[in-house]
């Protein structure tokens, strides 16, 4: 969807996100969010969710590109890349999402490590690594703690599926 077509004019445009020059009539947002919801997309026009995005996006990203090592701990990382006082956002996320960054960031690093598991041929050694974490027993725990499995189990039924698979 071009912006021009619609009659409007970007300043600029990121992922996620475009400003425009204009002040949109009720009519011209009626019309973008028509063409944002045919794209499978929404408008976010409020700030606080707006910036509840962006912590997602910056979680996310933090675990997906496991070459990426937070110098800082992940409150500190936040509070720079948004330039919002940490329990400011730390409360707003728990508002909207209705669970704290911390688990999110966790769920996300053990959705992380499943991948890894299911997918690549690495080692819980590797993983850990990959992942940031003190040690195999540190990301065992907490695989285990929100999956009720070790991580060798999870890895033990993804190969036996794939055993049973082959029998047909």
């Amino acid at each position: 969807m071009e912006l021009k077509q619609l009659g409007l004019h970007p300043v600029s445009v990121e992922l996620g996100e475009a400003n425009i020059q204009e002040e949109l009539s009720s009519v011209q947002l009626a019309r973008f969010n028509d063409q944002l919801r045919l794209c499978g997309l929404e408008l976010m026009d409020d700030h606080k969710s707006i910036l509840v995005e962006k912590i997602k996006t910056l979680i996310i990203d933090l675990v997906q590109e496991h070459n990426v090592e937070l110098s800082t701990n992940l409150s500190d990382y936040l509070s720079d890349r948004l330039n919002h006082d940490y329990t400011y956002l730390a409360n707003l996320f728990s508002e909207v999402k209705g669970t704290s960054i911390e688990k999110f960031f966790l769920a996300h690093k053990i959705e992380r490590v499943k991948e890894l598991l299911v997918y690549e041929d690495l080692t819980l050694s590797e993983i850990a690594d990959m992942l940031h974490y003190s040690s195999v027993a540190h990301l065992s725990g907490q695989f285990h703690k929100l999956t009720g499995l070790t991580p060798s189990h999870f890895r033990q039924l993804k190969d036996k599926r794939l055993k049973m698979l082959d029998q047909v």
